[in-house]
């Protein structure tokens, strides 16, 4: 199934699924990256902060998957540490099945644990190479009491590893024995032996070829099929962004630029920065002319210009463009935009959504 089938019936799943699995409301991340004390007495400096993720607001609905993407850099691997517990947030709230998850102590917390799993984008480095396959995918089943005996334990890693394609006597092996793409399999079969209701998977195929990773992706959606996951996926490539997902969010400088429907995002971006990402994707049919041209590089984001982060790059800036930060804006078709220029809070008119290249088309090959 294409990723516009699946994307467009997005809006009636919402609403039938009622309350958001997980909600994220004005989720922040501030690093202190200043040199020690005496460091800075001696060179008169300040302290200095990094301010990686700024007032994030989603909801993920149950069954679905929201995929964060955007440059190296934009905060989206550190939304993904934020959720499953690896960073501590700096502020706002993690509602996970009606649970504020910030507001507990680390002991509380650890129940949700079993319900929210993570994939790792380096399958090389997320394994122990001391450990046997069957001793990797048996550590969540011991660590939240799922099975009870050594012959049960047994029985259900050799189910998961035949879940994800590989067999039960793989779990004899050591994970030097497997391929790149039978590792990230493992990964898999790991993360879904505690019976998760919540995947966090931080670009799962970015490691991969190209040709392994359709496979990888192709069992993501059938186990999401199957087991009703939910999937918060985070990625940089826009054509496996839109294979697998039913909503999109687009991050900049740690900030989101352009949310909603997956398929209004690829046939009609608003957002420039959205236009630009877009037209990186080669287009042997020319569908869509009107490039953005866009020039200059990222700025530092540990100081960030003021107003919108996107204004020196952008061919829409304007002086309040420079001056306030834009809010996300509710816009025809269920998305939300930050930008005053595609608002009209600029003075202008507003501008419509260009129309979509469609990195469908390569999405339909990674099929």
């Amino acid at each position: 199934m294409s990723a516009v089938s699946t994307s467009a019936t997005s809006s009636a799943a919402t609403s039938a699924s009622g309350e958001p699995l997980v909600s994220l409301r004005g989720l922040s991340k501030t690093f202190d990256l200043s040199p020690p004390l005496l460091n800075r007495m001696i060179e008169r400096k300040g302290k200095s902060f990094l301010r990686a993720v700024d007032g994030l607001d989603i909801d993920i609905p149950r069954g679905k998957t929201f995929s964060l993407v955007g440059e190296s850099g934009c905060g989206k691997s550190t939304v993904a540490k934020l959720v499953v517990g690896l960073h501590a947030a700096s502020g706002g709230k993690i509602r996970f099945d009606g649970t504020d998850l910030t507001g507990l102590h680390a002991s509380a917390r650890g129940t949700y644990r079993q319900r929210i799993q993570m994939i790792f984008q380096d399958p090389y480095a997320s394994l122990n190479p001391r450990w046997r396959v069957r001793d990797i995918i048996a550590e969540p089943l011991r660590s939240f009491s799922i099975t009870s005996g050594r012959a049960e334990e047994q029985r259900e890693v050799g189910r998961l590893l035949e879940m994800v394609g590989l067999s039960a006597q793989d779990g004899d092996k050591f994970p030097h024995q497997f391929s790149g793409g039978q590792r990230q399999r493992i990964s898999i079969a790991r993360a879904i032996s505690s019976k998760p209701d919540f995947l966090v998977c931080d670009e799962p195929t970015s490691a991969l070829d190209v040709s392994v990773q359709s496979q990888v992706l192709n069992l993501m959606r059938d186990l999401q099929a199957e087991l009703g996951l939910t999937y918060l996926f985070i990625s940089h490539d826009l054509a496996v962004v839109d294979f697998m997902s039913d909503y999109v969010g687009v991050m900049y400088l740690g900030r989101l630029v352009e949310a909603g429907p997956a398929q209004r995002i690829f046939e009609a971006p608003e957002h420039p920065y959205t236009r630009l990402l877009m037209d990186t994707v080669p287009d042997i049919t020319m569908a869509r002319r009107d490039r953005v041209a866009v020039t200059g590089e990222v700025p530092n984001p540990i100081t960030p210009p003021p107003g919108c982060s996107f204004n020196p790059r952008c061919p829409l800036a304007s002086d309040i463009c420079r001056a306030q930060s834009p809010d996300l804006v509710a816009r025809e078709g269920g998305t939300r935009v930050a930008c005053h220029a595609v608002t009209g809070a600029d003075g202008s008119s507003g501008r419509p959504g260009a129309a979509g290249r469609a990195p469908m088309e390569l999405a339909r090959g990674v099929a």
